[in-house]
């Protein structure tokens, strides 16, 4: 039975509490067969039962629904119909038939509180969407105010630094922001069966949503898609609520951009701010996220091929070409559309136009820009400014270089049907898309497709249907689909002169390479449209949430720190009274335990073990039936020095290349080579990067050297780590030693040492001299132990004992690992041996005897004996 959610999170920035009002009643589950099922949870089977007759769902979620709705003023009455330009109607294409397709969002038109019930079933019966009725004040302060005062200008690279020029932070408008993702939230909830059904969550307006679905039901099935670019780590880490959106993000389990720049600056986010770090899986990338894997996708969207061929050969289309046609006889046309806002770089299109102009007089009256300006939903001070400067140049190209007849640029500033946009694309020798920063602009896609033509098109054009086809494509290199479209003239929009260079080259260009250009653009185009990404997206969502019941979860933090732990169903934590029984009825124990982070909080300053830990210790090695080890990649010197007051406490320092049975004995080399003439290789190549990385440093023991990166710049580090592996691998190729990439280090140290080869060592001794262990007892917390977990658990034990030995491999904090038990912090792992340490026996002078006489013959078998007492 998944969890409920808990209470409302909008008190996570203050203490004011929204108060939304709730929905009419809660809308009934999309189902195949007549019923209905109730909101509230039931039992399981019956849960099961409800499964077999409901078909499977994804639940595409989306800040608008992709209708058209008009309200009759006669008769009152509401219509609604598909909006089929809409990305999110087409992408069904892409989805599995047999997979109902349901939508939620929010309509483009106020409906009254008294009619909301009523639409609400009308479009759940018809269109299968479920509407979210914002707030008035709310919806204003998400919409308008968070979406596009924060979050739309920050993602294009507009920083709040000037007064009037952009927008301080208000966290009134974040409340409202998390305030409406609560209520998609809730309407979600209301037609999913999270057992089956799959969320696929689009854009910025929604990006804190997956924590409140995630909080919701922990295994749910659930995808989103970023449509904007997504900044620098930069740009992005001067936002307040950094932390919360990032986190919110990563309770998804497929995150998509359009571009591979995007997701690069998603990761490094990740890296900087939660020191995740990621790696590509068989053509996946993967970040790893307390036991969680979440995949990235890039794929840019595409567009609907079918709608845009119906549309040229739709009558509206073909007239409207022709009028174009008989209007610009004779002059090459160049098309530009665009949103009317401040990143689209119209003026600097029209300037560079101008510039065209300018230095090629020949140009003048053959060449027509016409620029189409979508309105936007709303509007703001920067946009009409931006109108304004668009108009003022405009006029002045028109002025100077018009004349009776002839202007050479066309605004055409109101709603433009798309199939009149179709009309022009077909017409247009050349489009330009200028764009300063867009997440993906289909326009270029839409442009090539237009020009490929259809049999009614050609006609209105006067074109031979079977004659090749051609196209010239200007775009920013700062638009998602640059990458796509190899064949575009790329230019830097800020850079006029370059982009008045691309034009002419463009209008000027011979027909062969037009014809080459556009065959290449097409076949992309054509195979990779709105089907293909939702395909493909769909394919990964299902592979990424694979293993949803095949672990445990559990949920970490509060508000919009929420999380998920994901963990194997055999992990679980350690209990005093389970290992203190299985303690009691063996007589023959080996206890190995890591130092740092174990014993001693990696947060310590003072890196010393306690009094109450060297108490402890001593206590349990008092035990004759006990061997306990320290494992640590420590030096030898700091570690005797350490545990000097331990007698019998075995210590194994520099991760085992240095081992000694008691304080009394001597160190021991494991390892028989002392050859250490591959240090006069390394040492000078890490010292190269130590001086190239600031924030790194050597640390040298005398069987290995670690370069360090910690506090070196997370993504700089990181690649400096990763050329330095393969610097070191290719010059120490011929010597006896292994180079590994630990948590923000680089370690070379001898072949064949390891902690999980002390813990096989220590174990075989002992059943050598008689003492084949019935109790093993391994506790560490890094990824070295994790040797040591798995030698414990993976080592043949002496077959002839009546049972199996009782196997503790324990793992501090809660995270992914070999071991099988886990425990919080270095707290409890003390209050566990001080348990282990109670039910010890004590050692009496015979017992003395016979552990020293135990003791001596497993010294023998490692060839040395020390003097005990």
């Amino acid at each position: 039975m998944v969890a409920r959610s808990y209470t409302n999170l909008l008190d996570l920035a203050s203490g004011n509490i929204l108060n939304t009002p709730q929905t009419p009643r809660a809308l009934p589950r999309v189902m195949t067969v007549p019923g209905v099922i109730s909101d509230v949870e039931s039992k399981q089977s019956s849960e099961d039962s409800f499964q077999s007759e409901q078909r499977q769902k994804i639940i595409i979620v989306s800040s608008f629904l992709p209708l058209d709705a008009k309200k009759d003023k006669s008769s009152g009455k509401w219509s609604f119909s598909y909006d089929k330009d809409s990305i999110f109607w087409q992408l069904k294409d892409g989805l599995p038939p047999e997979v109902d397709v349901v939508y939620v969002g929010s309509l483009t038109v106020d409906v009254d509180a008294s009619e909301q019930e009523q639409v609400s079933n009308q479009l759940l019966e018809e269109f299968k969407c479920v509407p979210t009725f914002l707030p008035s004040e709310i919806e204003d302060q998400f919409y308008n105010g968070f979406c596009k005062q924060h979050l739309w200008p920050l993602f294009h690279y507009m920083l709040p630094m000037y007064p009037g020029y952009s927008n301080r932070f208000d966290r009134t408008l974040w409340q409202a922001y998390v305030s409406a993702n609560k209520i998609f939230a809730n309407k979600v909830t209301e037609v999913i069966n999270p057992d089956i059904d799959y969320v696929w969550v689009h854009d910025y307006q929604l990006m804190v949503l997956p924590t409140f679905l995630r909080k919701r039901y922990s295994r749910i099935k659930l995808g989103f898609f970023l449509h904007s670019p997504f900044p620098t780590s930069e740009i992005y880490r001067t936002l307040p609520v950094r932390g919360e959106i990032l986190k919110a993000l990563l309770n998804a389990d497929l995150i998509g951009f359009h571009t591979f720049d995007y997701a690069r600056h998603f990761l490094s986010c990740c890296s900087r701010m939660l020191g995740l770090e990621y790696e590509s899986k068989r053509g996946y990338i993967g970040l790893e996220y307390l036991g969680r894997t979440i995949y990235i996708k890039i794929l840019p969207a595409g567009i609907h091929m079918g709608r845009l061929q119906s549309v040229l050969d739709h009558t509206s289309s073909t007239t409207k070409a022709r009028e174009i046609y008989e209007q610009f006889k004779g002059k090459q046309l160049i098309v530009g559309v665009d949103d009317m806002d401040i990143f689209k770089g119209i003026s600097l299109k029209l300037l560079a136009l101008e510039q065209l102009l300018e230095e090629y007089p020949t140009l003048r009256g053959k060449l027509v820009m016409v620029q189409i300006l979508n309105p936007l939903r709303g509007s703001s001070k920067d946009i009409e400014d931006a109108k304004e400067e668009a108009y003022i140049t405009a006029n002045r190209i028109n002025q100077t270089f018009g004349f009776q007849g002839y202007e050479p640029v066309i605004i055409i500033d109101r709603h433009v049907p798309f199939y009149e946009k179709a009309a022009y694309y077909a017409m247009a020798e050349c489009c330009i898309v200028n764009a300063l920063r867009d997440g993906m602009n289909l326009v270029p896609y839409k442009y090539i497709v237009c020009r490929q033509g259809s049999p009614k098109m050609d006609e209105a054009l006067e074109i031979d249907h079977d004659s090749e086809r051609t196209s010239a494509l200007v775009v920013s290199e700062f638009i998602g689909c640059s990458p796509s479209l190899s064949g575009a003239i790329r230019v830097n929009p800020w850079d006029i002169s370059a982009v008045a260079d691309a034009l002419y080259s463009a209008v000027t260009m011979s027909n062969a390479e037009k014809i080459l250009r556009h065959e290449k653009h097409y076949r992309y185009v054509s195979s990779h449209d709105v089907a293909y990404w939702a395909k493909s997206f769909e394919q990964d969502l299902v592979m990424s949430c694979k293993d949803h019941r095949s672990k445990n979860h559990w949920g970490l933090g509060f508000g919009l720190n929420y999380r998920v732990l994901s963990l194997s169903p055999n992990f679980r934590k350690l209990s005093d009274g389970h290992i203190v029984s299985a303690y009691k009825r063996t007589s023959h124990r080996a206890i190995f335990l890591d130092y740092d982070g174990t014993v001693v909080p990696q947060s310590s300053i003072d890196k010393s073990p306690s009094p109450q830990v060297i108490s402890v210790l001593n206590d349990l090695c008092s035990d004759p039936k006990n061997t306990v080890f320290i494992v640590s990649g420590r030096g030898k010197s700091s570690l005797g020095d350490w545990f000097d007051q331990c007698k019998n406490l075995g210590i194994a320092a520099e991760h085992g290349y240095f081992i000694r049975w008691g304080n009394k004995s001597n160190w021991e080399m494991s390892h028989i080579s002392t050859d250490f003439a591959w240090k006069k290789i390394a040492e000078p190549v890490m010292r190269s990067y130590t001086e190239a990385t600031d924030g790194s440093y050597i640390e040298t023991k005398e069987s290995a050297l670690v370069w360090h990166y910690y506090d070196a710049d997370p993504n700089f580090g990181s690649w400096q780590a990763m050329e330095l592996l393969d610097h070191l691998e290719s010059v120490l190729a011929n010597e006896p030693v292994v180079v590994k990439k630990g948590q923000h280090i680089v370690e070379v140290m001898h072949q064949g040492i390891t902690k999980g080869l002390v813990a096989q060592d220590v174990l075989s001794k002992l059943a050598s001299a008689g003492k084949s262990p019935d109790f093993v007892l391994c506790i560490g917390d890094d990824r070295s132990d994790e040797n040591m977990f798995e030698a414990i658990l993976t080592k043949s034990y002496n077959a002839n004992t009546s049972a199996a030995p009782e196997i503790f491999a324990c793992t501090v904090g809660q995270k992914p690992s070999k071991a099988r038990y886990y425990l919080d912090d270095t707290a409890e792992v003390t209050m566990l041996l001080e348990a282990l340490s109670t039910a010890s026996e004590p050692l009496t002078t015979f017992s003395a005897e016979a552990s020293s006489q135990n003791a001596k013959s497993c010294f023998e078998n490692i060839g040395h004996v020390p003097d005990l007492v």
